[in-house]
């Protein structure tokens, strides 16, 4: 059977994603100095605004408007092209009250929420193609631009990847290709074309033995010259899809940036994909979805519920039953497996969370296949 299944993903410069990184690099600069730090920090930009909202409890101090210019100075902005406002406040205690103290006096979870974890054995980075296809054309035109070797590239970009699947073959081939960039008002067209199609997508995909015959389309509408928060407003958390996996699982509708490690949001979604990579790497199933969900101030999740897309020789509940005996869903239990306590989310804001073999994650590492082959062998 074959069918056309189609990811995006958006470069660093894309309003969403300046506000994710500013969002990131605060939670960073404060855990850096106080681990225990709570963090809900929301961004949007607008036009020549960005504005910084959310809830912080803390007993460091950081300066929010210095970490928000460290990310736009990168991207090529002045401190003449926006107003940055900081609206932060304290945490709500009774939010903290739930957190720090339920029942059974273990940490209780920062909110309510259903998690989802996914992994395919398709590739080496248990990821859908297309995603990593259209996260690997965004780095290398990033690369490009930084390296100030990318002719009349701005920082605003989205790529668009739609892979044919063919099931009965196990064969994956690129169909189309969309990429659309910034560049400056003056530019030569056909250039810039050409430059996109030899040095970004046919590199990319050659590195990957994907075919070159595929359709390309590069800046439809003829025109990319208005962009970042000029262009189009942007707001944390509104990447989610590319954030996670490209439209292949479902999605709990949490975003991750802006969140310390108490969110569920972040920390469950995280230890779901390690669980769903662990299971398919030991080879319990070809490809699995997990859902997992909370509730607020308690410190255990409600439910567990797994997919396995008929591409398991174990039932569901089988490895339901083996997820609660290998591994520690509370939130703590969490924290302290991943390691959540570290400056480490600034570097996952831009060109997703998972399937990242270019970064030391701790939900990446396949260290507890072992533990499972040996669980499934015995039960």
């Amino acid at each position: 059977m074959k069918r056309l299944l189609t990811s995006e993903s958006v470069a660093p410069g894309h309003p969403d994603k300046i506000c994710d990184q500013i969002s990131d690099a605060i939670v960073d600069a404060l855990i850096k100095k106080d681990k225990y730090s709570r963090v809900a920090c929301d961004v949007i930009a607008n036009d020549d605004i960005i504005y910084i909202g959310g809830q912080i409890t803390t007993k460091a101090y950081i300066d929010t408007i210095k970490e928000a210019w460290k990310i736009l100075k990168k991207l090529g902005y002045s401190e003449s092209d926006f107003k940055i406002i900081n609206a932060i406040t304290e945490q709500s205690p009774d939010i903290a009250q739930g957190v720090n103290k339920s029942a059974n006096k273990e940490l209780g979870a920062g909110d309510q929420g259903i998690l989802f974890g996914y992994a395919t054995d398709e590739n080496e980075y248990f990821m859908p193609w297309s995603l990593v296809i259209a996260h690997e054309l965004i780095k290398r035109a990033e690369e490009l631009r930084l390296a100030h070797q990318f002719p009349y590239a701005k920082s605003d970009m989205k790529s668009q990847v739609t892979v044919e699947y063919d099931s009965e073959k196990n064969q994956f081939i690129i169909k189309k290709v969309l990429m659309s960039i910034q560049h400056e008002e003056s530019f030569n067209y056909d250039e810039f074309k050409n430059f996109i199609k030899l040095n970004i997508v046919d590199y990319v995909l050659k590195n990957h033995n994907f075919n070159l015959d595929y359709e390309l389309l590069i800046n439809p509408t003829g025109r990319f010259v208005i962009g970042g928060p000029k262009g189009d407003t942007g707001l944390t958390g509104r990447k989610i899809i590319v954030d996670t996996y490209g439209g292949f699982a479902r999605h709990g509708g949490g975003a991750f940036s802006g969140k310390d490690a108490t969110k569920i949001d972040r920390s469950a979604a995280y230890m779901a994909r390690y669980i769903a990579k662990n299971l398919v790497a030991a080879g319990i199933a070809k490809k699995l979805e997990i859902q997992l969900s909370y509730a607020i101030g308690l410190p255990r999740p409600q439910s567990i519920y797994v997919e396995t897309f008929n591409s398991s020789k174990h039932s569901e509940d089988e490895i339901i039953e083996g997820i609660y005996k290998l591994f520690d869903l509370s939130v703590e239990g969490i924290i302290n497996s991943l390691n959540l306590l570290r400056p480490i989310y600034l570097q996952t804001a831009t060109f997703g969370h998972f399937g990242r073999n270019d970064l030391d994650l701790s939900w990446e590492k396949l260290d507890r296949v072992n533990d499972i082959k040996e669980y499934f062998k015995i039960h």
